[in-house]
C-alpha cells in the first residue's frame, strides 16, 4: 500500500515546480529552451528510475519519496537567484 499523505504532498510540491517552469518557459530565450530540454530529460530519467524500482520489488512509497526528492531539487534550482 502507499501513503496517501505523501502522495498529496508530492502533488502540492509539484505544482510549485510547474509554476516555476511555466514562468521560465514563458520568458523564452536560451534559458526557456534549456529548461524545456532539461524537463523532458528529467521526466524520462525519473520514469526509468521509477520503473526500475518497481521491477526490482521496490514499493510505491519508495517511488513517491524519490519523486519528492527530485521535486525538491527542482524547486531549489528554479528558485536560486
Amino acid at each position: 500500500m502507499y501513503d496517501p499523505f505523501a502522495v498529496a504532498l508530492l502533488a502540492l510540491e509539484a505544482q510549485k515546480v510547474v509554476e516555476l517552469r511555466l514562468v521560465k518557459l514563458a520568458w523564452g530565450g536560451f534559458e526557456g529552451c534549456a529548461e524545456a530540454q532539461q524537463m523532458v530529460s528529467e521526466k524520462v530519467s525519473a520514469f526509468i528510475e521509477a520503473s526500475g524500482t518497481l521491477m526490482t520489488g521496490g514499493s510505491c512509497d519508495a517511488v513517491v519519496d524519490r519523486y519528492r526528492e527530485h521535486v525538491a531539487a527542482n524547486t531549489k534550482r528554479l528558485t536560486a537567484v
